[in-house]
């Protein structure tokens, strides 16, 4: 088991997804070793060519500021350099990704500030009884009409085919 090739891709670690991103992006560019090197060096990041050959192959471990200055030679994002290469090769793969991950996090930013709301207008309507019945179907009335807003804006039509909010 020790003598098998690490595993590729997703399941690589994060050093070891540099590397393997390294040797591609080198490749892709037709830039051997010293070439790669030298615009290494350009850039401010010391760098010989046996060093850029003992990280690609794993037998030198990177350190950050290399790392940053890799990216920077080729032209790429921080993320893109150290995420999965099959992914990574792929910009826009990563930028749709990306936009996945930035909306999955404004849903959890967004339900706990409903959840925060409706626990404050809960709290206030035990306090005042009086407007309880009032308050939760004008809320009710008022999340329905956003809803099919929503679904709208998605789908096109509404549930019962109407094709406006004033229809349904």
């Amino acid at each position: 088991m020790a003598d098998e090739d690490p595993p590729q891709g997703v399941l690589l670690s994060g050093e070891g997804n540099v590397a393997v991103r390294i040797k591609l992006e080198r490749e892709a560019r037709g830039w051997s070793t010293n070439a790669l090197s030298d615009r290494m060096n350009e850039a401010g990041f010391e760098m010989n060519p046996s060093a850029v050959w003992r990280i690609e192959n794993g037998k030198r471990r990177i350190n950050l500021d290399e790392t940053i200055g890799f990216a920077e030679v080729f032209g790429l994002d921080l993320r893109n350099l150290v995420g999965p290469p099959q992914l990574a090769a792929k910009a826009r793969a990563m930028e749709l990704i990306d936009e996945i991950l930035d909306a999955f996090r404004a849903t959890q930013r967004a339900n706990m500030a409903f959840t925060e709301a409706r626990d404050a207008l809960d709290a206030y309507l035990t306090e005042h009884p009086d407007v309880r019945e009032e308050a939760d179907v004008m809320v009710s009335n008022a999340m329905a009409e956003e809803a099919s807003k929503t679904m709208l804006k998605m789908h096109g039509t509404l549930p019962g085919g109407a094709d406006s909010v004033e229809e349904a």
